[in-house]
């Protein structure tokens, strides 16, 4: 079955909005496993506008299932931060320096020589290496050839075609997740998935491992209640 990783991202983005340590993220990190969870995800910016590095220091401490951070391995920092923390799995993201939230997956092809050594680098530490690609063939090959252990699909372009033609919307994941899996990679995926694409989605999505969801969780939990939507998001992937 696929797994649900809860980014707890906007947990911390609520708590720096007022200041003090309300919410908790720490408390948000143990109850998203204790509800169901199978992982937790951080994605630490270099200005730490929401999780901040002190808190993936902490997290590590108290986490019982898996570990992801994400972030991007151009900045120095990040990558001093994982190597310390050593979580189950670094996620890379060509994020920008500013930048809101993730909206692009990496050229694998452009930037191969790069993302082999940096791949390397995480390997040797015993760190399983995921890197964020567009669902494009061509994309999928490019990271085959860096050594990742997986892909995370970039999810964006899926919802916002959901809406109006969910087999339109789901085609080039289909065929990136195909090669994904004749290419012997793993295959993760997310943003913008939600209750109401998930499903269709995972059903699709051959050889689907792991979802990352954050932002529309924790929207459905102010509504729905935290421990009620984690398991509402878990019954989508069953």
């Amino acid at each position: 079955m696929t797994k649900l990783s809860v980014n707890i991202n906007k947990f911390a983005t609520l708590r720096n909005s007022r200041g003090g340590n309300n919410p908790d993220v720490l408390k948000a990190a143990i109850d998203a496993q204790l509800f169901g969870a199978d992982g937790v995800t951080v994605h630490p910016r270099p200005d730490e506008r929401h999780i901040r590095y002190s808190d993936v220091r902490e997290i590590k401490k108290i986490i019982t299932t898996e570990f992801n951070i994400e972030g991007n391995s151009q900045e120095q920092k990040f990558v001093d931060l994982v190597l310390e923390v050593k979580p189950d799995q670094v996620t890379l993201v060509p994020d920008a320096l500013g930048q809101i939230t993730s909206n692009h997956g990496w050229d694998t092809i452009a930037h191969r020589e790069y993302l082999v050594e940096i791949i390397g680098v995480f390997k040797k530490a015993g760190i399983r290496t995921s890197i964020f690609v567009d669902p494009i063939i061509e994309m999928v090959e490019g990271a085959a050839e860096t050594g990742t252990d997986r892909i995370e699909l970039y999810t964006e372009g899926y919802a916002t075609a959901f809406l109006s033609n969910k087999e339109a919307a789901i085609a080039p994941y289909a065929a990136a997740a195909k090669r994904a899996n004749d290419l012997g990679l793993g295959i993760n995926a997310g943003h913008d998935l939600d209750l109401h694409n998930l499903k269709y989605f995972a059903q699709h999505t051959p050889g689907l491992l792991e979802v990352s969801i954050g932002h529309a969780l924790v929207c459905d939990a102010i509504y729905l209640g935290y421990e009620n939507t984690v398991q509402m998001y878990k019954r989508q992937l069953g």
